[in-house]
Formats: structure tokens, sequence, C-alpha cells
């Protein structure tokens, strides 16, 4: 009996601490409310078009790959104004689109044509909003747009050294606000220290003050640009403890979101050192498995939680060494209904696949002939991805049958969608390249 209380107990505080995480009606990072793409809202959308079941539109001044941040009437985005060449923080509001404020951060807007500067997403916990520019610039507001406090972590930690333009999202987590660079130890193209290492850290923060807490360099064995990751940290809970995941520099590791202390790491996927293996997709975590996507044509290899130390090939639960359209170079994948969703830019394909045994459920082509790189939105039962041209497919998830597919921008030239959808309040948060939709009734 005693036994029985116990496991009840155990599991209630497994839920409380699960649930503590999120208000799964917001999309308060990145990765939405589980940090793995997914969201429990239902009555979500599968056919509309630019005017028809749209609650919204609100025009925006340039493109940016950002995706759209919700917390309750409020919904937050970064951006630029392509005219002014400026970066941008804006504020919409959810239920009528109204620009609520917008503010300008900093000029210039980019640093190579691949990209501009307003990449990384948004994040908010219901009380402040913080917004990250790839120049550096980490800037936070109230939800009336008040300025609380800015700095720029380029100033004060040295220049990225990156070959193209950074970008990683920051992550809210138990009250701390942690930014990863994981970068070259050398500078590149005058990027980066010149007389001294460049050191690749992550870096966790006061979201109130902006003030350090603590900055935990990590290191690597990797060579070149494979030290250079565009991945996000993602938070782990595993058998009772919290733990951050990263990727990047040729290894997966884990770390203590108190103070930032490697508690494992894993890494025998380049044993060659190749030096072209940067990483773009971030970690995802499902049914006691973490997925790491190895870049361009590579495998997705599956790593078992709750190792500890330095873990070798036996930690790897699968590898999608013989299944080709199981590969990821830039979206990262989701997890949902107790699967992962893997979409391919490169092999252009979606899978379904299980977490323990790598098995595929089902696999489809992606429609149509442009790019998908945003990172899928599963919800409803249903898989959402956009295209470099913006058009939405909508895929069912049970079984991979291809319900719409609805154009929804015209790009310019040199302008791509790069946005992840985001689900809120029982509506769909699209960006394209100058509109922001809001789309279902909600």
């Amino acid at each position: 009996m005693r036994s029985s209380v116990m496991k009840c107990a155990g599991f209630v505080v497994l839920l409380l601490l699960a649930t503590s995480w999120v208000e799964a009606s917001d999309w308060p990072q990145w990765r939405g409310p589980f940090f793995n793409g997914s969201t429990d809202e239902t009555d979500l959308p599968s056919q509309w078009s630019t005017t028809e079941n749209i609650a919204w539109t609100a025009e925006l001044p340039g493109c940016a790959a950002a995706t759209p941040i919700i917390s309750g009437d409020w919904v937050f985005l970064s951006g630029i104004d392509a005219e002014r060449n400026v970066l941008q923080a804006m504020c919409f509001g959810r239920t009528d689109g109204m620009l609520r404020w917008r503010h300008d951060v900093a000029e210039g807007t980019r640093k190579d044509y691949r990209s501009t500067l307003a990449a990384p997403s948004p994040v908010t916990d219901g009380k402040l909003a913080v917004f990250f520019y790839s120049n550096g610039d980490l800037v936070c507001f109230d939800l009336d747009g008040k300025r609380l406090w800015g700095r720029n972590i380029q100033e004060d930690y040295g220049t990225f050294a990156f070959l193209w333009t950074f970008s990683s999202t920051p992550l809210l987590f138990d009250g701390k606000l942690y930014v990863q660079v994981l970068q070259r130890d050398v500078a590149v193209e005058g990027r980066g220290w010149t007389d001294r290492e460049n050191e690749s850290y992550l870096l966790a923060l006061d979201p109130e003050t902006g003030k350090t807490l603590w900055r935990r360099t990590r290191p690597s064995e990797a060579r070149g640009e494979s030290r250079e990751a565009f991945s996000t940290p993602i938070p782990l809970q595993h058998e009772g403890t919290k733990q951050l995941l990263l990727v990047g520099g040729d290894a997966l590791t884990g770390h203590d979101p108190n103070s930032g202390s490697e508690l494992w790491r894993w890494g025998t996927w380049n044993p060659q050192r190749v030096t072209h293996w940067r990483l773009v997709a971030s970690p995802v975590a499902g049914d006691g498995v973490i997925l790491a996507c190895g870049p361009k044509r590579e495998p997705v290899y599956a790593i078992k939680a709750g190792g500890t130390g330095v873990l070798g090939d036996d930690a790897v639960a699968w590898a999608s060494r013989d299944v080709r359209e199981v590969s990821s170079d830039v979206p990262t994948p989701a997890f949902y209904d107790g699967d992962f969703f893997v979409l391919s830019d490169v092999r252009r394909s979606l899978s379904r696949v299980e977490p323990r045994t790598g098995k595929v459920k089902w696999a489809i082509a992606t429609p149509g002939r442009s790019k998908y790189e945003a990172s899928p939105l599963a919800a409803d039962g249903k898989i959402y991805l956009i295209n470099f041209e913006g058009e939405v497919a909508v895929v069912g998830a049970a079984d991979g049958q291809l319900l719409s597919v609805i154009p929804m921008d015209e790009p310019r030239a040199g302008e791509q969608v790069r946005s992840s959808i985001a689900a809120a309040a029982g509506q769909l948060f699209i960006r394209t390249t100058r509109k922001l939709y809001c789309v279902g009734n909600g």
C-alpha cells in the first residue's frame, strides 16, 4: 500500500514539475510550450487561404526568420525595417492584430546575403519579453513595451567567430535566461579574437535585470567550421532531474541548469574530425531518447537519456544510416503523439519515427519544388510545414496523408520564408516575408 501511495505521489510531483514549465495555450518559446515543436491545442484549421478563415493580417516592414511568440493577448516578433535598415522589436494584439508597440533596436540588418540579423526568436514568461539579435543585442521589455534593460554580449565577450551570420534563440527556463555561443576557436574573416582563443560558452542571465549569473565555457575537439552551431538550448526532464541540452562542436551535451556544469557528453559521430560539420538543428527529446541531427545529408542519432560522463557508442539507441529519408540539415524535428516527426530539407521528406527503435511508421515526399527549412509544428493530429515560397503543407500525423497545400506568399527577389508556424488559442500564426497572418477563429 505504502509503495502504491509513494508511486502515485511521485507521479503527481513529476506532473507538477512538467506542467509548471509551460502554459500550453501559449507559444512562449521558439519550439513551443513543451520545447519540442508540439502543443495540445485543438480545433486548428487545415483549410484556409490568404483571405478565407483569416482572423487578421499585419503588414511587416521587412523579411526575417524569427518565429512569432504568443503569450495571452500579446504576439511578439523580431524583425527589420528594410527601408530604414534597422532591427526592430514588435508586439501585436493576438485578438485584433493591432500593433501595440514597435521599437528600433540597432542599425544594420545583414552581414551576408543568406540571413538577416533578426533570425533568433523572442522568448517570454508572460511578464516580460526578451529579444535577441545576431549582432549580439539582447533587449528586454515589459508587456507594455517599456524597455527594462539591454546589453550586447559581443561587446561583453567578444565578436562571434562564425563564417556565416550567427543565430541561436535564447531559452527562458526555471527563472533563468540562457544563451549559447558555440563558435570557432580562431578568427574567421575578421570575426572573433585574433590575439587569443575564442571560447564557446553557455551564458545564464537574470531575466529581470539582464545581469550575468554565470558563464560556463564548453570545450570542443572539433575543427574549423565544425565548431559552429546555430542550434538552441533545449530543456530535458528525465527521471526527476532537469538538464539543458546543447548540440554543436561535434558533441551533444547535458548541463546542470543551475551552474552550467557539464553532466555528460556524447560525440562519436565525427571520428575523423571533418571540418564542415556545422550544426543547425537543435536537439529534441522524447520517450527516453534525445535526437541529434547530423549536418547536411548525415544520419540522425538517437542517444539514450540518463547517461553520465563521456558516453560511447553504446549510448546510441539507433542511427538512421540505412534510411535516407530520416535526415535533417536545418529543421529541428518535433516530438508529438509518442513519436518523432523528422522534416528533411536535404532529402525533401517528412517521416514519423518511433523514438526507441528508429522504425519509420511512414514517410512522404514534401510537396512543391521549394525547400522546407522552417521547423515543423505538430498539433491537433496534424503536422504543419512551410517552405521558402510560403506554401503551407498540412499533413495528417497518423498516416502521413497530405491534407492541403496553401500558398501564402509571393516572395520578392532575395527573400525567403524561414519562420516556423506557431499555434496558440486555437489559431495558427504564420509569418511570410512581409506579412503576419493569424489563421482561424480561435
